[in-house]
């Protein structure tokens, strides 16, 4: 049981920090045309090590600024990183749309399999718990 708890959380983690990562992203795009707009992102592997407890760090006693709070109260010690733009504009607006266009679609897709890999995990379970009458 432990097996399928520790699997269920690692998966919970991940969809938490694919929305937060989403959510950065979709920032990022809404202020494609702000003059002095830093675009945003996090380190999704490290941040997932980190909130899973891979990392084996310490966790932070209080929030710190760059650490990420997710929805759900959750803290993650991941650190909002700065991207680096593809040529420099004379706004400093850092924001590539090509790029942010790519990573929205490309942590989409990441966020439907990990939902759909959810789901696939409590059908599994549900159907072991039927008993052998139970079609």
């Amino acid at each position: 049981m432990q097996r399928l708890t520790d699997a269920l959380d690692f998966q919970a983690k991940a969809l938490e920090l694919r929305a937060e990562r989403q959510r950065l992203i979709a920032s990022n795009i809404a202020n494609a045309d702000t003059p002095g707009y830093l675009a945003r992102d996090i380190d999704f592997a490290r941040a997932l090590r980190e909130a899973t407890g891979a990392a084996q760090a310490v966790a932070p006693a209080a929030t710190q600024a760059g650490h990420v709070v997710l929805a759900g109260g959750a803290r993650a010690a991941a650190q909002l990183l700065y991207t680096r733009p593809a040529q420099d504009n004379l706004d400093r607006n850092s924001v590539d749309m090509d790029r942010e266009r790519a990573a929205f679609a490309d942590n989409t897709v990441k966020y439907e399999a990990t939902l759909r890999f959810i789901n696939a995990q409590a059908r599994t379970l549900l159907d072991a718990m039927k008993g052998p009458n139970q079609a």
